[in-house]
């Protein structure tokens, strides 16, 4: 970038940002997201930092506002160290708090709300006074013993403090009402027996900036965000590392029963005997005072010296509370309010299309490095020349990009205010990128296709389809390998997968004996296949894992998949017209037919379908969060041996959601519909009985 080009967009990104501002603060609108307009602010302030003769008193920046352990041993929980569900908007708060007033109809509710801090749960305990034992959450019932590592974290006591007869009688006469004021009494003045206290161990950010600095300098990858920042000091058997890490904690609620019956008793609590809580925590009347407090941290969270993602509302009556309960690992009587899906501005440089195995290409934009999430983003899919035309974006645009959670990052809004008219459209292509051949957009469909049969970019993504973990799940078979193969003429077809020998991949370069024979073995494992598997890996147009079911349990055998009429395949629930067109032509095709007999020539076992008890006919299952016992893919193919269902997501019409550790938005849509939800443990006694 030239200084002149610096100058001029400096001036564009002034005159953006004073636009939002005016919009946000005067007319109470708003087109962008916080995020969003961070974003632009931050890269303002590089801008002038690097340029600063075109600094100004206007500009928006200038606005004034022990030894070392051998592993760690384990850790029980008396009082089970729970997981929180999330919401994300006001109506879904309002949600919340209309499902706990049905079960609770004639108490009214108050809350106590809490900077959600962005670290790790960490468990307190103290005898007698005196710090004794420190350990993570884990898996909520069994954590790790890392008292080592938190005793170095100056904001922990190792000693609490016993407050004076004068300081107990301020704090009921301010905070007493409704407590057991013999029993607090008691407590305080010796802090005798057993307390235990949770809170957040957290990283500032002026320390990861300082961190990630000596991380650089010493050659190593800098931490991401604070968050693992924060987890990989307290995980470390070395506490020197940890005090050097210079952490930090807030304490956010007292386990030990010490007289209080409200939640914000017990951070009046904390805080009288020595250990730190959020100054910002406060107590609402209602869901409005909520909404302020949000809306509060929002704003003024990038002045914060620590990372939050959100506020958590806790019903303030500890017997409200507990009346209401826990369903699988979470309280009803508290929510995590977290803040929208994180955005950031940043520009197009170009767009490249990419070949899928069906032909489709897909465009895909190179970005100028963003940091969103914790995570650098550098590419985004526009899907396809309807979705390009649709936002308007052109190469060199300054976009919105979002990314929830762990969805691939995508472009959501152009800001075309910005653009200095040297932005260039964005041309389809007219042939294919890869092998040159005529591309063309079919009737109904929004992706143009590459029509060159032969194309190596779709021979390559079939062969990846088919050595896929749904597929034939051949492990070591990966994108370069699978190109090098195709490229050194050993495979040209899926078939050929099952005829390279340990002779033909080690004389290659980067593979070594035992590689080569580790393949080969992983080769000959996957030969044994269940016909599900088979009918996904062959990667027909249309047929997904679930159409793959379908087929296979109407059937029974390749060999009558392969005999179907097209009226037959038609009559199979659940499989249209369209999709039964494309199976049947699929099969009628010299082409394919060839690969399936040369696949079961060269040693491929295709398992028919058992006939079990079909117990689970018409019952629908979800799954959401990750399970113990068995992949979640395992758990799929029991419920269709059964003969139930699998959808992807929730709706009246599901039968039963199942929810592992962390689920996702799948569970809240459960709750909210009210469909059944069973945790793991239970779904294995459903399946057993």
């Amino acid at each position: 970038m030239t200084k002149q080009e610096a100058k001029n967009r400096i001036e564009k990104l002034k005159k953006e940002i004073d636009h939002h501002r005016y919009l946000y603060h005067v007319l109470d609108k708003q087109e962008i997201s916080d995020a969003a307009l961070d974003s632009l602010k931050h890269e303002l302030f590089k801008l002038e930092q690097q340029y600063p003769e075109f600094i100004t008193s206007d500009s928006p920046t200038q606005r004034v506002g022990g030894e070392p352990l051998s592993q760690f041993r384990k850790i029980s929980h008396e009082t089970p160290m729970l997981s929180i569900e999330d919401v994300f908007s006001k109506e879904e708060l309002e949600d919340w708090r209309d499902r706990i007033q049905k079960l609770l109809p004639h108490e009214k509710f108050d809350y106590y709300t809490e900077v959600k801090m962005d670290g790790l749960a960490v468990s307190l305990i103290y005898k007698d006074g005196k710090f004794q034992i420190g350990s993570t959450r884990g898996d909520g019932k069994i954590g790790e013993d890392v008292t080592q590592n938190l005793r170095t974290i100056d904001a922990i006591p190792l000693q609490l403090r016993i407050p004076s007869e004068k300081e107990i009688d301020e704090f009921l006469k301010k905070f007493g009402q409704g407590m057991d004021t013999l029993k607090f009494k008691k407590r305080m003045r010796d802090l005798n027996g057993v307390i235990e206290v949770r809170g957040e161990a957290f990283m500032s950010k002026k320390v990861f900036e300082k961190i990630n600095i000596e991380q650089i300098k010493k050659g190593e990858e800098p931490f991401a965000n604070p968050r693992n920042a924060a987890a990989g000091s307290i995980r470390q058997l070395d506490p020197k590392i940890t005090v050097s890490r210079r952490l930090d904690f807030f304490g956010y609620t007292l386990i030990t029963e010490m007289g209080q019956v409200k939640h914000e008793q017990s951070h009046e609590i904390i805080k009288l005997i020595g250990i730190k809580v959020n100054p910002l925590n406060r107590h609402c009347d209602n869901l409005d005072r909520v909404e302020e407090f949000h809306e509060y941290v929002i704003k003024n969270r990038e002045k914060m010296p620590y990372w939050t993602d959100g506020v958590v509302v806790v019903v303030n009556n500890d017997r409200d509370f507990d009346k209401l309960g826990v369903v699988g690992k979470t309280p009803r009587g508290m929510v995590a309010y977290k803040f929208p899906a994180e955005q950031a501005t940043t520009v197009v440089r170009s767009v490249e299309w990419q070949v899928g195995r069906t032909g489709a290409l897909t465009p895909v934009a190179t970005l100028d490095p963003v940091s969103i999430g914790g995570t650098t983003v550098t590419h985004s899919t526009l899907h396809n020349f309807d979705e390009i035309r649709r936002l308007g974006v052109k190469i060199g645009d300054t976009v919105i990009v979002e990314r929830a959670g762990d969805v691939i990052p995508k472009v959501i809004k152009v800001l075309p205010n910005l653009r200095t008219g040297h932005e260039k459209k964005i041309i389809p292509p007219k042939q294919c990128p890869v092998c040159g051949g005529p591309v063309e957009r079919q009737e109904g469909e929004v992706a143009i296709h590459c029509m060159n049969p032969h194309c190596f970019a779709i021979e390559k993504e079939k062969i990846l389809h088919f050595v896929s973990r749904r597929a034939f799940d051949i492990e070591g078979l990966g994108d370069k390998i699978v190109e090098r193969f195709m490229t050194e003429g050993l495979v040209f077809s899926p078939a050929d997968i099952f005829t390279l020998t340990k002779g033909d991949i080690e004389p290659l370069e980067r593979f070594a004996e035992k590689s080569a024979e580790n393949l080969v073995e992983a080769i000959e494992k996957s030969k044994r296949i269940s016909l599900v598997r088979f009918i996904y890996a062959l990667g027909i147009l249309h047929v997904g894992e679930e159409t793959s079911v379908a087929l296979a349990n109407y059937f029974g055998s390749l060999e009558k998949i392969k005999k179907a009429t097209l009226d037959e395949l038609i009559s199979i629930p659940d499989i249209g017209e369209v999709v039964a067109k494309s199976i049947y032509e699929f099969f009628g095709k010299e082409k394919n037919k060839k690969i399936v007999d040369e696949l079961i020539k060269n040693g491929v076992k295709i398992e028919e379908v058992k006939r079990g008890k079909k117990t689970l006919v018409a019952k629908t299952f979800v799954f959401t969060g990750e399970l113990e016992k068995m992949t979640r893919d395992e758990a799929k193919d029991k419920v269709r041996y059964l003969g139930g269902d699998i959808s992807g997501s929730v709706s009246k019409e599901t039968d039963y959601v199942v929810v592992g550790r962390e689920p996702g938005s799948k569970y809240e849509k459960a709750k909210k519909l009210g469909v059944k939800i069973i945790n793991e443990k239970e779904f294995l006694k459903f399946l057993n009985s």
